[in-house]
């Protein structure tokens, strides 16, 4: 297994990038591997400084790197010898089993989407993010950000893909899939979510439950939470805002402590031929070290096949 991860992506890389993948190849198994993809002077001068082999690490060198205010599109087309072009390219090729970085979120979704390219059947990939709940599960949101405007039958399909990421990765027997709205009954919301909900009942392709509110998201009325990008970022994006502000505040609490980004690292585009995991920009090197762990998970998972094959016998949603 060789998993390629982006050494100059981030705010603070390379050098949390690097610290990451020096934690993360600690506690890695025989036959798993970092392929560091960046600028090799600085790896492997900051490899030295801490004392570690550069030959605990295979080291892909570029010259280039995206900033995170770049246009993503002009971006991938100009820039490609990038960290983020050359890690698609080794990923397409399948030098690489996964591909990891911090960087411009939106370059990473263009490259994928250029390189790896959707799996047949998928309108849209989808970004994901982990929701802890006080009982000590947790629940899926999707899309986290990748879609800020989606259609009823996208919705519908990211109900598919959050279910079997849910069951697969992390280990929940038959998901149950909520749609989130203003209100439980299926004719509250706007438009799309009114017209997701039909399509929704009538899907055989998974568990759902119907409606859920803002209110829902720590309960176990469901595990898996669907909704456009566009409210599903800012949600997350509350979620951290409350903990920035207990940490300011100097209050501890076990639960509320599981809204640290830097547990999960990263999160995978669903919906793609070959797993890429795109990590906060903030990251430091636990959050990268997570980062790397989350695309063993989805590797060892299988999860990309399982997409593929079930797409293959998607049965249609009667409307």
């Amino acid at each position: 297994m060789k998993i390629g991860f982006d050494i100059m992506g981030g705010d603070f890389a390379p050098k949390e990038a690097i610290d990451g993948a020096i934690a993360a190849s600690q506690e890695l198994k025989n036959g798993e591997k970092i392929v560091l993809i960046g600028d090799r002077d600085q790896a492997i001068s900051m490899l030295n400084a801490k004392g570690v082999s550069v030959n605990n690490f295979e080291i892909v060198h570029t010259t280039e790197v995206i900033g995170m205010e770049e246009h993503p599109t002009k971006a991938i087309m100009k820039k490609k010898d990038s960290s983020i072009s050359i890690g698609f390219k080794l990923l397409a090729e399948k030098q690489i089993d996964a591909f990891v970085s911090a960087g411009n979120t939106g370059a990473m979704l263009v490259g994928a989407m250029f390189s790896v390219k959707p799996i047949e059947g998928v309108i849209r990939p989808s970004i994901t993010a982990i929701i802890p709940k006080p009982n000590g599960k947790f629940g899926l949101l999707l899309d986290a950000g990748a879609n800020a405007d989606c259609k009823p039958d996208v919705l519908c399909q990211f109900g598919i893909l959050g279910s079997l990421m849910m069951k697969h990765v992390m280990g929940v027997d038959n998901p149950r899939v909520g749609l989130l709205s203003i209100g439980e009954e299926k004719e509250k919301g706007n438009l799309v979510t009114v017209s997701a909900h039909h399509i929704m009942e009538e899907s055989a392709n998974f568990n759902f439950i119907g409606n859920v509110e803002g209110r829902d998201f720590m309960s176990d009325k469901c595990d898996v939470i669907v909704c456009e990008g566009f409210a599903g970022n800012i949600v997350i994006k509350a979620f951290e805002s409350m903990y920035e502000v207990m940490k300011i505040r100097g209050i501890e609490d076990e639960f509320f402590s599981k809204f640290n980004y830097e547990n999960y690292g990263g999160t995978p585009i669903l919906g793609l031929n070959a797993p890429v995991i795109i990590g906060h920009g903030i990251s430091n090197a636990t959050a990268f070290k997570n980062m790397i762990f989350s695309a063993r998970d989805v590797i060892n998972s299988h999860l990309c096949e399982i997409i593929r094959e079930s797409f293959k016998n998607i049965v249609p949603p009667v409307q």
